[in-house]
């Protein structure tokens, strides 16, 4: 009895040091927002007018991740924001295109991690880079600075990433611009811009830091 009651508690700890160890806690949970003929004809649509590209599907190839916060301060209400096809209330940004904002990947402030559309899935989150670019929002603002959960949720997401596709930068929204001389740059309209101040450069700096292995290519300097 005492030689079951050692080996069952062996058993035990041996499940728990897994369930416990760093590549065990990463995860990845499914919460796709619509993905209708709507929003792939608009998808293709923008690929075409913003980008110059024509394509039979609304699909990338990824080299770049780019880092969001979303200034919403919940999962839900953000789901609801990029749920519907077509976009609502953003004047900056109709008159690019109607198709909604959205992004593959979006990271709660525990560091839990929803893929709300695939991986090689457009998404409309970037000027000029969408079509190669993954984009991770991430729950926050100013106000509600990206947390350390968040931090190590981004290390672990890029990756898999990584793993997965050639991706040579990890760009913060905020440094998007910096690459308009560069070749990757694709937007017809030479006056469409939108200022943006998200994750910063703190969490970016603190990020590329964990990914330094990685060898990732430095964002260019305008």
């Amino acid at each position: 009895m005492h030689r079951k009651i050692l080996q069952f508690g062996l058993v035990l700890s041996t499940l728990f040091s897994v369930s416990c160890s760093p590549k065990a806690t990463f995860r990845i949970i499914d919460k796709p927002i619509t993905w209708n003929d709507e929003r792939e004809q608009l998808s293709l649509q923008y690929l075409k007018d913003r980008h110059g590209l024509e394509k039979p599907s609304a699909t990338i190839e990824p080299q770049m991740v780019v880092v969001h916060w979303t200034a919403i301060s919940n999962i839900e209400v953000t789901f609801d924001v990029f749920n519907p096809p077509t976009l609502g209330g953003r004047a900056d940004l109709t008159g690019a295109s109607n198709l909604n904002v959205s992004s593959q990947f979006l990271i709660d402030r525990d560091g839990t991690i929803f893929r709300l559309l695939p991986d090689t899935t457009f998404a409309r989150h970037i000027i000029g880079l969408n079509y190669l670019a993954i984009g991770i929002e991430n729950i926050g603002s100013d106000e509600m600075p990206l947390t350390k959960a968040q931090l190590k949720a981004n290390e672990q997401l890029i990756r898999h990433l990584k793993r997965k596709f050639p991706i040579d930068y990890v760009i913060g929204h905020h440094e998007y611009q910096n690459f308009q001389t560069t070749d990757l740059w694709k937007e017809t309209d030479p006056n469409y811009r939108t200022v943006k101040s998200d994750p910063g450069d703190k969490f970016m700096n603190q990020l590329r830091k964990k990914l330094t292995d990685l060898n990732l290519k430095p964002v260019p300097k305008l």
